[in-house]
C-alpha cells in the first residue's frame, strides 16, 4: 500500500525541488564547519548539473543522504547512484550532513553519529563532480582524500573504476534501499563474481560455479583486480570478462547496477528512460536464491520467470520472493509416514548433505526416508555412472531438462493428492523481474510523438488517480508501523554496518575476550571512543527478532550495567558494541591482589544493584541467565558493571511470572540446580549465581573446578563454606580461614559474615527460600559494627 504513496511523496518532491534546470546557482562545494540540513531540502549539484546530492526520502520520514540523476525520469521517479547510510535511515527534521572542522565528514540524526568518513584535514571541501563523484579535496594539492567512487552501494558510472575493494550490493527490493543479498565483487581467485548471501546459505552462481575459470572465459592470472564501464558501452577487466552494450559506440550517460533480482545490468539513459543494453544472466532461473528456498523457478521467453511452491509446501510471504515456501506438515515421525513425488528434469543446485557414486535406486531412496534432515534425493545417470544426492536444503530449484530427476519427501496424505499434471500449487507474483534487451533503439515511426504523449498521458492520469486514491484511504487509517528495515531504534545505540566494524575493530585484530556466547574485540570508534565489539556466535537469528531484542537491550541504562553503544545487524552478522571498561573482568582480577576487602564489598553491592534493576525496575523483565565472574566488568576504578544481559531471554513483566526455557544456560558451577529438574524458571536462578560469585570473591575458590586444592575433603564450595561457617562459630581464625589468602589489609567481621550470610541464602536449593536481588541490596546496605582484624 505503500508504493503508490511514495510515488505520490516523490512527484511532490520533483516539483518543488529545486534542480539546476532552474536554479543553476545552487552550489556544488561544502566547505568546513558547514552543513546540509534536511528541513531545509539542501542540495549539491554538479558543474553540469547532471548529478544532485542531498536527502532522499526513501520511506515515511526515513531519509538517505544520497547522489542522484537531476533529472526525473519520464515515470517521475529518480534515479539514485549512491548512499551512505542505506541501512539506517535518518528523520526528516534535525538531521545534518556535516563537514567538521577536524576534516571528517559527518552524517547526524538528532545529535546521533549515523554515518562519517574518520578523516582529518584543516584544508578541505566537499565538492560533486561532473561525473557524479563526490570528493573531499585536500585543497593544498587537490588531491582525493575521500570518494563515493571507491565504495559503491548497488551502481556504478561509467568510467567509475572497480577494483579490488569495490562490492556492490542489490537492494532489498524495489521499495525497501537497504543491502540485500546480491553481491557482485572480486574474489580471492582474481575474478569477478556474483554470490547470493543470505541468512541461511551462501551460494557463488555466476560465472557458472561448476566451471573452472578458463571454461568460463576468465583469467585468474593478473592480481590487480581492476574493470571500468566506458561512456562508448564496453567494459573491461583483468579477469577477462570483456563485452560491449547493444549501443556500442555512442556517448551516453550509462550506469551498472546490481538489481533486486540479482542480475547486473547496464542502463543506458535515453530520451528520460533506462534502457537495458547488457545483462549478465538472460535465463533469470539461473539466479540462485531468487525463489527462496523450497520453490521451483520456471522460465520462457513469452511469460519471462514464474516462482512456484511445491506441493505440499506454501508461500511464506507472497509480496517478497525471498521467503519462498515452507512446508505445510513438516518432516517428523517415523519413516513409514512419507513417501516421495517423482519431479522429473526439476534440479535444486548445491547444498547436498551425502553424494553416493554406483548406488541403486532403492540405495538412495531408502537412505533419505530414514534420514529426519533429508527432504529429497536426485537420483541421475551421468558419465556412464548412477549418482545419487541427498538434499538437506532445497535452494535454487527448477526445471533444466536433461537426465535430472529429483523426488521430494512429503508425508503419504500429500503424495496421495499429488496431481502429476498440475505440479505446482501456489505461485509467487514475479512477472516484472524479466528485463528483455532491445538491440539499438527503435526507429522513428509516424506520429510517433503524438503517440507517446497520448500513452503518457493515460498512464500518468491512471497513476495520479490510484495515488490520490491510496493517499486519502492512507491517512483515514491507523498508521501503520514501520518496516524491519527501517525500524528506528529508539534508543541512543546506532545501527552500525558490518564494513564500519571491521574498520574500528582494525579486522577484528586485538582480541580481549571469549566466551560461549562469543568473541570479544577491542575496537576505537570514529569519535575516540574506546569499545569492546563481540561477535555473537549464533548467527541464525533473524533480524526482526535481534532488532527487537536491541530496542529493549539499547533502553536498559544503569550504573552497575554496561552500555550498549550500537550492534550490527548485516547478513549473518550479530554483533554487539558495548562500552569499553579498562581493568577487564572481575575473573581476571580475582587473582591480581588488585582486590582488597573494600573494593570486593563494593563490587557485590554493585553487582546486586544491577540485578535488582534489571529484574524489578526496567521497562522489561530481563532475566540475565549466566551470571558469572567473566560477565562483571570492572573499570578504572574498579566499579562493577553487568555485562551480557538480556541475550539468553526477555519477558514482557506483563507476563506470568515464570517462564519455561527449552534449553539450559548458563555456565557449570554457576547454575542454580533447578535448570536441570524444573522447567519453570524464574529470576532465582540469577540469585543463586549471583551467590556462587560472591563465595567465589570471599574464598577465592572457583566452583568450577575442585575446590580443595590442599586435599581437604573433595566438597562443593557451598558445603565447604557452611562446614567452616558452622564450625567457627564466629571465631575470626575461622573466618581468616575462609577467606582469599590473596585479600591484604583490613576487612570488617560484621561485613563480612553479613556477605557471607547474604551468598548462602542465595545459593540455597529451594528456590523459593532464597531472597530477591532488591532484598539482597537492602541486606548488604544494612549497619555493621567496625571491628577490623588484621589479615597477615
Amino acid at each position: 500500500m505503500h508504493f503508490p504513496f511514495l510515488i505520490l511523496s516523490s512527484l511532490i518532491i520533483v516539483s518543488y525541488s529545486p534542480h539546476v534546470a532552474t536554479a543553476p546557482s545552487t552550489p556544488n562545494v561544502l566547505t568546513q564547519d558547514s552543513s546540509l540540513f534536511v528541513e531545509n531540502n539542501d542540495l549539491l549539484v554538479s558543474p553540469n548539473g547532471v548529478f544532485t546530492a542531498g536527502f532522499h526520502l526513501i520511506g515515511q520520514n526515513a531519509y538517505c543522504f544520497a547522489i542522484w540523476f537531476s533529472e526525473p525520469m519520464s515515470d517521475g521517479n529518480l534515479t539514485l547512484i549512491w548512499m551512505a547510510n542505506r541501512d539506517d535511515p535518518v528523520n526528516g527534521k534535525r538531521s545534518k550532513f556535516s563537514l567538521l572542522k577536524t576534516g571528517n565528514l559527518v552524517l547526524t540524526d538528532a545529535g546521533r553519529l549515523v554515518w562519517w568518513t574518520n578523516t582529518k584535514s584543516t584544508h578541505l571541501q566537499l565538492k560533486l563532480l561532473d561525473s557524479g563523484n563526490l570528493v573531499l579535496i585536500q585543497l593544498d594539492d587537490q588531491s582525493y582524500l575521500w570518494q563515493t567512487f571507491s565504495f559503491p552501494t548497488d551502481t556504478i558510472l561509467s568510467d567509475q573504476p572497480f577494483t579490488k575493494s569495490s562490492v556492490l550490493v542489490s537492494s532489498r527490493s524495489s521499495t525497501n534501499l537497504s543491502s540485500g543479498y546480491y553481491k557482485l565483487y572480486f574474489d580471492d581467485d582474481n575474478v569477478i563474481r556474483l554470490v547470493y548471501d543470505s541468512y541461511e546459505i551462501t551460494s557463488v552462481f555466476w560465472p557458472k560455479p561448476w566451471l573452472r575459470p578458463w571454461d568460463a572465459m576468465r583469467s585468474t592470472f593478473n592480481n590487480s583486480r581492476f574493470a571500468l564501464l566506458d561512456s562508448k558501452g564496453q567494459f573491461k577487466s583483468t579477469d577477462n570478462l570483456t563485452f560491449i552494450t547493444t549501443d556500442y559506440g555512442q556517448i551516453h550517460h550509462r550506469r551498472m547496477t546490481l538489481d533486486v533480482d540479482g542480475n547486473v545490468r547496464v542502463y543506458t539513459l535515453n530520451k528520460g528512460s533506462w534502457i537495458v543494453s547488457w545483462q549478465a544472466i538472460s535465463k533469470m532461473c539461473q539466479v540462485h536464491g531468487i525463489c527462496g528456498p523450497n520453490s521451483l523457478c520456471t522460465y520462457s521467453l513469452k511469460s519471462g520467470r514464474r516462482c512456484s511452491c511445491m506441493h505440499g509446501y506454501k508461500a511464506k510471504n507472497h509480496t517478497d520472493l525471498s521467503f519462498g515456501c515452507e512446508p505445510i506438515i513438516k518432516l517428523t515421525g517415523h519413516r513409514e509416514n512419507y513417501e516421495f513425488i517423482r519431479l522429473p528434469h526439476v534440479e535444486f543446485y548445491g547444498f547436498d548433505s551425502i553424494y553416493l557414486e554406483n548406488s541403486t535406486f532403492k540405495e538412495c531412496h531408502d537412505i533419505c526416508l530414514n534420514d529426519s534432515n533429508c527432504k529429497a534425493f536426485q537420483f541421475t545417470f551421468r558419465k556412464n555412472n548412477f549418482e545419487c544426492y541427498l538434499k538437506s536444503l532445497l535452494f535454487n530449484g527448477y526445471y533444466l531438462g536433461g537426465p535430472f530427476v529429483t523426488y521430494l519427501k512429503l508425508s503419504k496424505v500429500h503424495v496421495l493428492s499429488f496431481d502429476r499434471k498440475v505440479a505446482n500449487q501456489t505461485s509467487l507474483n514475479c512477472s516484472s523481474s524479466t528485463i528483455m534487451l532491445k538491440r539499438t533503439y527503435e526507429t522513428k515511426q509516424a506520429n510517433g510523438s503524438l503517440r507517446f504523449m497520448l500513452k503518457f498521458s493515460i498512464i500518468l492520469g491512471v497513476i495520479e488517480s490510484m495515488c490520490l486514491f491510496v493517499f486519502f484511504f492512507y491517512i483515514n487509517q491507523k498508521a501503520p508501523g514501520a518496516t524491519t528495515q527501517y525500524l528506528a531504534v529508539t534508543t541512543g545505540s546506532r545501527r552500525f554496518t558490518y564494513d564500519e566494524i571491521k574498520k574500528a575493530s582494525n579486522k577484528f585484530r586485538e582480541e580481549i575476550g571469549r566466551g560461549g556466547g562469543g568473541i570479544v574485540y577491542k575496537g576505537i570508534l570514529p569519535d575516540t571512543r574506546e569499545v569492546a565489539i563481540k561477535k555473537l556466535h549464533d548467527a541464525g537469528q533473524g533480524e526482526a527478532e535481534f532488532l527487537a531484542e536491541m530496542s529493549i537491550i539499547g533502553k536498559i541504562n544503569h550504573m552497575h550495567l554496561t552500555e550498549t553503544y550500537g550492534f550490527c545487524a548485516e547478513g549473518k552478522h550479530r554483533i554487539l558494541v558495548y562500552e569499553y571498561l579498562e581493568n577487564g573482568s572481575l575473573a581476571g582480577n580475582l587473582h591480581t591482589n588488585q582486590l582488597d576487602w573494600q573494593k570486593r564489598i563494593a563490587i557485590a553491592t554493585g553487582v546486586a544493584k544491577g540485578l535488582a534493576y534489571l529484574h524489578e525496575e526496567c521497562l522489561e523483565w530481563v532475566l540475565h541467565c549466566d551470571v558469572k565472574p567473566q560477565n562483571i566488568l570492572l573499570d578504572a576504578d574498579y566499579n562493577p558493571k553487568v555485562a551480557d544481559f538480556g541475550l539468553s531471554k526477555l519477558f514482557n513483566r506483563g507476563a506470568m511470572e515464570e517462564s519455561i526455557f527449552s534449553t539450559i544456560r548458563g555456565t557449570r558451577g554457576y547454575m542454580a540446580p533447578e535448570w536441570v529438574f524444573d522447567p519453570q524458571i524464574t529470576s532465582k536462578v540469577d540469585v543463586y549465581s549471583y551467590g556462587m560469585v560472591v563465595l567465589e570473591m570471599i574464598t577465592g575458590r572457583s566452583p568450577t573446578c575442585d575446590q580443595d586444592n590442599q586435599r581437604v575433603e573433595q566438597k562443593s564450595l557451598v558445603s565447604w563454606v557452611r562446614e567452616k561457617v558452622e564450625k567457627g562459630n564466629g571465631e575470626s581464625h575461622e573466618m581468616v580461614e575462609i577467606l582469599d589468602p590473596t585479600v591484604k589489609g583490613e576487612y570488617e567481621k560484621d561485613q563480612m559474615e553479613n556477605l557471607l550470610k547474604v551468598a548462602l541464602q542465595c545459593v540455597k536449593e529451594d528456590k523459593d527460600a532464597r531472597p530477591t536481588m532488591s532484598h539482597v541490596v537492602k541486606m548488604l546496605n544494612s549497619p555493621s559494627r567496625d571491628m577490623r582484624f588484621r589479615l597477615n
